[in-house]
């Protein structure tokens, strides 16, 4: 269970980088945000959204989904480097007199 949600995630993310990649940048469009054009928004208008950026949706969610319930294994995995308590030493007797 732990090793295919290990092997989910790390396809996820790697879809996760790919698809946000492939999008096209707002960069462009910034200039319009200090008086140049027409545009209501700071950032631009946001439109409709596309099918790339509902997929970029899903896939965060579930990139999100996999970190929480592979944290949450880890924790009930974790053990403590302490497993047992420490031997209790007895105290050195005195050195015998002669």
């Amino acid at each position: 269970m732990y090793t295919l949600l290990v092997i989910v995630h790390v396809i996820v993310s790697f879809a996760i980088i790919a698809i946000v990649l492939l999008q096209s940048g707002k960069g462009a469009d910034i200039g319009s945000a200090f008086g140049g054009g027409g545009s209501q928004a700071v950032f631009g208008s946001m439109g409709t959204p596309t099918l790339l950026g509902k997929v970029t949706t899903g896939v965060a969610i579930v990139f999100m989904l996999t970190s929480f319930s592979l944290a949450m294994l880890a924790s009930r995995r974790a053990a403590s480097v302490m497993k047992e308590p420490a031997p209790v030493s007895e105290p050195a007797s005195p050195p015998a007199q002669r």
